[in-house]
């Protein structure tokens, strides 16, 4: 394969796929077949086919818009909540009239309650919603989180993670990069004091000696925490263990765009140092950095290329802490043209984007071309959210620059973004890109590989190259990387990557998953 890397990089990947698409084994050729004919199918043939496809991971999820709304409604009983019957939101107690205590939404319920309850879970999430003149998918979608604000998020995160797990496990997906936002009240308040904001250096090392890293264990502890209720739920052990003990969950850590400059700075810098930190304790909880709320709002993008420029100092300083951003998450009309020109590039880099989430305006951006084949050349994994983008941009169809990625080598993995608010999981944005694009079976295996191929588990790929799934690593070389039995040398190799190890793994779950499908019924006719 070394010589490969004197070709250009279309022409090595246009060799590979060619050769790769020549080397189906018996059973991935009868999978094939099953899947081309579910597809001719209809939707619910290949939603049947899929459900048990082999995912991986799915790297681009929130976990507060991940949660049903009819979980957050329960918790909400639990927890002594109010309703707003007309506003359609929880309230703090005492739940005086109009207020409606949210303890009265369980058990048997009367038509009148039943239509409160419907209404909730359509307000908290895209469910039978119509755009209206001046209130679009895009705000019904931000609006939501503020609804159903006000859980105790102590008392139900691990709840929230074992409902994410289960729901993931069930559709035989592995891994999940969880976006979440720990506390950051100490670093906000330090940073209120208006510190001299005048040279990102000295203003970190200002925030530091104020105490910032005080917050660093509370935000460690917050995920921890979360993984051992959830594990508890799970019953994870020898014995006994349910199927989400089988998902692996680690967490991005959000920043929440669209403050000031200051409290920006010092989330991002409590960020940083709390995944530092994390990952020097190899306590396998926070793995990355990502900044959220609407790409659009006037602070995001008033203050967008100074983001960047903050993410390209403190990745100076922190280099091995992950960075996955929000990125090109806009559509024309949504913000002025010149808004639509330069995002992904900055994100990728100024704001050294190892991942981009969304990336729909890619075409929209100067030199787009050139912009592409730079994300292809750096190995720069764009997050494809069908559904949300849909429902929040109305982008869709050929309109989605999904295909375009594809077409120039940038790696590509679907995700769900939030699938509570969306009403969706993994499987259906499979079947949409599936039916949506026309793809092969061969290319939703591509997808899923490309997503634990850019995970952000520590240690090296199993994969010899970067987004090549035809050879595996000198370690395990001579061998199928499924197999029950690794080498001593591949088992050394994948004892020291976690990365590889579930990379392992998922390839164990396709040669199960196609197992099925090795009979005489299924075989392709000449």
């Amino acid at each position: 394969m070394k010589h490969l890397s004197r070709l250009p990089v279309s022409l090595v990947l246009f060799s590979v796929f060619v050769a790769a698409a020549g080397a189906q084994s018996p059973t991935e050729a009868r999978a094939a077949h099953a899947y081309d004919a579910a597809v001719k199918a209809g939707p619910l043939a290949l939603h049947a086919f899929l459900d048990q496809f082999p995912k991986g991971a799915d790297l681009h999820v929130h976990l507060s818009g991940a949660v049903y709304a009819e979980t957050f409604i329960k918790d909400a009983a639990e927890d002594g909540l109010c309703i707003d019957p007309k506003a359609l939101s929880f309230e703090k107690p005492p739940c005086a009239d109009p207020l409606v205590p949210a303890a009265e939404l369980s058990g048997v319920l009367t038509p009148a309650q039943q239509d409160l309850y419907d209404r909730l879970v359509d307000s908290f999430s895209m469910r039978s919603y119509v755009p209206t003149p001046g209130f679009s998918g895009h705000d019904q979608f931000f609006s939501t989180f503020d609804r159903f604000h006000g859980l105790s998020s102590n008392r139900h995160i691990g709840e929230w993670v074992d409902e994410i797990a289960r729901r993931a496990a069930a559709q035989n997906q592995q891994y999940i990069e969880l976006m979440e936002t720990p506390p950051f009240s100490h670093a906000a308040k330090i940073a209120q004091k208006n510190l001299n904001f005048t040279d990102f250096a000295m203003y970190r090392n200002l925030l530091l000696s104020h105490g910032l890293k005080d917050e660093v264990a509370a935000d460690r502890a917050d995920v921890r925490g979360a993984e051992v209720a959830r594990k508890q739920m799970e019953q994870c052990g020898p014995t006994q263990a349910m199927p989400g003990c089988d998902v692996t969950i680690r967490y991005i850590y959000q920043v929440l765009r669209g403050h000031s400059v200051q409290q920006v700075f010092a989330q991002t810098l409590l960020g940083f140092e709390t995944v530092q930190a994390a990952m020097d304790a190899h306590d396998n909880t926070w793995v990355g950095i990502n900044f959220v709320q609407p790409e659009d709002g006037f602070i995001s993008m008033r203050d967008y290329t100074l983001q960047m420029k903050m993410l390209n100092y403190l990745h100076s300083v922190y280099p091995k802490v992950h960075i996955s951003l929000h990125a090109g998450e806009l559509a024309p009309g949504l913000v002025p043209p010149e808004g639509l020109r330069f995002h992904i590039r900055q994100a990728v880099d100024d704001g050294q984007a190892e991942r981009v989430g969304h990336g729909v305006d890619v075409m929209y951006e100067d030199n787009a071309q050139a912009l592409l084949k730079e994300m292809a050349q750096k190995h720069v994994m764009v997050e494809i959210n069908l559904s949300s983008n849909e429902g929040i941009l109305g982008i869709k169809g050929a309109e989605h620059p999904f295909p375009i990625y594809r077409t120039a080598h940038v790696p590509v993995a679907l995700s769900t973004d939030d699938e509570g608010v969306s009403r969706i999981e993994l499987t259906h944005e499979y079947v949409r890109a599936a039916l949506d694009y026309h793809l092969s079976y061969q290319d939703l295996k591509q997808l899923a590989r490309t997503g634990m191929e850019h995970n952000f588990l520590p240690g090296p790929s199993l994969w010899a190259a970067p987004d090549i799934f035809t050879l595996v690593v000198d370690a395990c070389r001579g061998q199928l990387p499924d197999s029950d039995a690794p080498t001593a040398s591949c088992k050394t190799f994948l004892d020291g990557s976690q990365k590889a190890t579930a990379q392992w793994e998922q390839e164990r779950r396709f040669r199960v998953f196609e197992a099925q499908f090795a009979t005489p019924a299924t075989e392709p006719r000449n």
